[in-house]
């Protein structure tokens, strides 16, 4: 039974738990809201920032007027629009008194849930808009936030000279060590997939259904390499949902979202590789379209796109050219890839103050800018290079340590954790005396 707020949902009195469960419980119940069908992203933001967690939502459900109370939470802190119907409402409140109806089917699956609330939610998934709550990983979770990544999309139904070309620049790009994202898709994303794993490099394979309606089916050998191999298949829908024609132009922007950069390879006119397209140059990433020969209609919609688009999108002259804009031949940069753990007595002086204060339990923007002295804009950079670093995470606008800034490790790194939680201590009671 999942324990939102250590009274079961329906007033079933449980022991309490230590942290590790209170997270694995608060885990369950990001599941449960995640599982009802019609709260999307900008629902279940609303309702986490006006009740706390998740397992809070699901204890309101529950309670007195619970429905009503959530569709008035759902109209946000400003008082605008509500983002949920009140039948939505009773569905939360049901899903509340009847969690294993949801948790179940994923435990049975194997599908582990990875919430934004995680520290290993990807990083750059995370800094899209409107990022997905849950997604729902078989595989190696490394594998969706590794130093460089970029996506190779394009037609289900390619020309033999399009399957080629896809393989050509994911073999390129598996080879210099950059994970290689694509839809799982039959015709170009199955050629990306299969020429990474060629390579003997990573790929993840974004899927538009749930795991246990995997589609298409023919792809099931292609999935279970892809884990093996060391990549990942994921999705945004629980495991029993079925792929429909409203759950792909979803699934794009989860694809988009990974990497740093989408490739076009062949698009038609109608092809959900334009989707995916527009959704890199929404998100700020790179976008690469290859182009093709005039009046052909395997590639009318790279050439409508490229006219479209202007300077936003790269035209790809050559594998070689490409791999250059992508910046996979260049130095590896300076920065630190998300997750990776790094001396903190060697972070720069405004990132050592923004740590103090995350240390003593500043979380927001407002909150730091307060404890600190800093500027908004120096903040919010420190911030970035922390996420970077893998010493922050961020949950619907609110940051707190990670990495070995929440976990100290040994030696000089141990050191520099001192001094900073030393330096938190200190700030706490400046503040304190301040007030």
């Amino acid at each position: 039974m999942l324990g939102v707020g250590r009274s079961g949902a329906c007033g079933r009195s449980e022991p309490a738990a230590a942290g590790g469960d209170l997270e694995a419980l608060e885990r369950d119940a990001w599941v449960v809201l995640d599982g009802v069908h019609g709260v999307g992203p900008v629902s279940f933001a609303r309702l986490i920032g006006a009740f706390g967690d998740a397992r809070g939502v699901l204890r309101v459900a529950t309670g007195p007027r619970g429905p009503s109370n959530l569709v008035a939470a759902s109209a946000g802190p400003d008082g605008g629009s509500p983002s949920l119907s009140l039948a939505i409402a009773r569905s939360i409140s049901a899903a509340a008194r009847e969690p294993d109806r949801w948790l179940d089917p994923l435990r049975e699956s194997g599908v582990r849930a990875v919430t934004l609330a995680d520290g290993d939610y990807p990083g750059r998934l995370r800094r899209i808009e409107l990022p997905p709550p849950v997604l729902y990983v078989v595989g190696s979770a490394e594998a969706l936030d590794r130093a460089r990544a970029v996506a190779v999309v394009g037609t289900r139904r390619p020309t033999a000279v399009g399957r080629a070309t896809s393989g050509r620049i994911a073999d390129a790009i598996a080879s210099l060590g950059a994970t290689v994202v694509s839809g799982l898709a039959l015709g170009i994303d199955a050629a990306a997939h299969q020429a990474a794993l060629r390579a003997g490099g990573v790929t993840v394979a974004v899927i538009g259904g749930g795991h246990g309606r995997l589609y298409p089916a023919a792809h099931r050998s292609l999935a279970r390499a892809i884990v093996r191999d060391g990549g990942a298949v994921i999705s945004e829908f629980p495991p029993e949902t079925t792929p429909s024609r409203g759950t792909f132009p979803r699934r794009n922007r989860i694809i988009s979202g990974l990497a740093d950069a989408t490739v076009v390879v062949e698009a038609g006119a109608r092809s959900g590789a334009l989707t995916t397209a527009a959704w890199a140059l929404e998100q700020g990433r790179g976008l690469h379209i290859v182009p093709g020969r005039l009046d052909d209609p395997a590639v009318a919609g790279c050439l409508a796109f490229l006219r479209e688009a202007g300077p936003e999108a790269r035209i790809v002259p050559g594998i070689t050219e490409l791999i250059e804009d992508l910046g996979l031949l260049a130095e590896r940069s300076p920065a630190v890839p998300a997750g990776h753990d790094v001396g903190i007595a060697a972070l720069p002086a405004a990132e050592q103050t923004v740590s103090a204060a995350l240390l003593a339990g500043h979380g927001s923007v407002d909150e730091l800018v307060a404890a600190t002295g800093l500027a908004g804009a120096a903040i919010l950079g420190s911030l970035t290079r922390l996420e970077l670093r893998g010493l922050a995470v961020e949950t619907f606008g609110r940051y707190r340590p990670a990495g070995s800034l929440a976990r100290p490790a040994d030696g000089a790194a141990d050191r520099g954790a001192r001094a900073v939680h030393e330096r938190a201590r200190l700030a706490t009671g400046a503040v304190r005396r301040s007030r």
